[in-house]
């Protein structure tokens, strides 16, 4: 079958702004979007620009606009899209630096900010901090998460507001706050209740229908939330 593939492009060194280029390219239902991009950069475009690593849906780094929605080109298959034009975009709120490549410090900084790390400050035991398998399921959602921005790319507050900590790091913050062995919850609260901290969300449910993972993240959102309001935890 025959796709249409439209790229939004960007050179910073040519550029004044970005710009549509359009491949036509003959592929199969069961290519990824992925796929879809080497084939441009490998034999049309060499100077294509995108980000890609393991292309199993596991290290998250070819996050991006795939026919109007954030998504992982390495997980996105033609058939899915039930159209024979594709549109990609770079994922948005992020500075792009070329074509579909951003600018990710903002996004880890928020992401460290919060202390994506186990706080404990008692004597270690003989062997390792134990907790029963409910208090591990508790934490469980969290856990999914690789890192892969579409989520907070995907909130309109997060557009808007450019101190907004955004949904991914405060699923890293849920991570630790609900882990029975953790003892750093009022140090990552100071920074959830500063000004662009977790209240600023407005509980779209883009970050959730948005997630490759299927982390019910505006629940986890909630669930901070309550935790900061009323120590439920």
């Amino acid at each position: 079958m025959q796709v249409t593939l439209k790229i939004l492009r960007y050179n910073p060194e040519k550029d004044n702004r970005p710009h549509w280029e359009s491949y036509r390219l003959e592929v199969e239902p069961m290519d990824r979007v992925l796929d879809l991009l080497h084939k441009v950069k490998w034999e049309t475009d060499g100077t294509l620009a995108f980000r890609k690593s393991c292309g199993h849906g596991i290290c998250g780094s070819d996050a991006m606009l795939i026919n109007g929605r954030n998504r992982l080109a390495c997980k996105t298959l033609v058939q899915d899209l039930g159209t024979d034009t594709i549109t990609v975009e770079p994922i948005r709120g992020l500075p792009v630096e070329k074509d579909l490549i951003v600018d990710m410090r903002p996004f880890f900084s928020a992401y460290r900010a919060v202390k994506p790390w186990l706080i404990n400050d008692e004597p270690p035991p003989e062997r390792e901090r134990l907790q029963s398998p409910e208090e591990r399921m508790r934490f469980d959602e969290g856990t999914k998460c690789i890192l892969c921005a579409a989520c907070t790319t995907s909130c309109p507050v997060f557009w808007v507001n450019g101190t907004y900590i955004g949904p991914a790091a405060v699923v890293q913050a849920h991570r630790f706050i609900f882990d029975s062995r953790d003892q750093g919850a009022a140090e990552r609260f100071a920074t959830l209740g500063s000004t662009g901290g977790v209240w600023r969300c407005r509980t779209a449910y883009n970050c959730t229908e948005a997630c490759p993972r299927e982390i019910p993240v505006t629940q986890l959102i909630g669930e901070v939330k309550r935790a900061m309001m009323f120590g439920e935890m």
